[in-house]
């Protein structure tokens, strides 16, 4: 069963390659705020990659999260923000761009991440670096 290791010393970035490594057309951003339901969080809450987990983290805590092949989008958020005060909000890969996954958060991330490797597959895009943004 894949986990995902959640040091509070490490920073999001190392949270978000852990993560992309299993799911290569997803990724996971941090925000200051939870999100609002079925909308997501704006961009300017979004925290950037180099941020330590112990800066931004609501109570400091260590430990991992088991994924199955039935762990949801929304599931894994929830897990983030009641085990380790984090917030985070699921992407996936659509072509050149990065989508909320608000609207599809009860998919599991086995079938979300199908979902962009299809749409990667059906419209023959570059594999971009998905730690690749601004912030602004």
């Amino acid at each position: 069963m894949p986990e995902l290791v959640i040091d509070s010393k490490q920073t999001i970035k190392g949270i978000q390659k852990q993560f992309n490594t299993l799911y290569s057309f997803l990724k996971i951003e941090f925000f200051s705020q939870p999100p609002l339901p079925g909308i997501g969080n704006p961009k300017n809450k979004m925290i950037v990659y180099d941020t330590k987990l112990n800066e931004i983290q609501i109570f400091n805590k260590s430990g991992t999260i088991s994924l199955t092949s039935n762990t949801t989008a929304a599931e894994l958020e929830n897990c983030f923000a009641l085990e380790f005060g984090l917030y985070v909000q699921v992407f996936r890969k659509s072509g050149k761009i990065w989508l909320e996954t608000t609207a599809t958060d009860n998919w599991a991330l086995e079938q979300q991440n199908e979902e962009g490797k299809s749409l990667e597959q059906h419209l023959k895009t570059d594999h971009e670096n998905p730690y690749d943004y601004d912030i602004n």
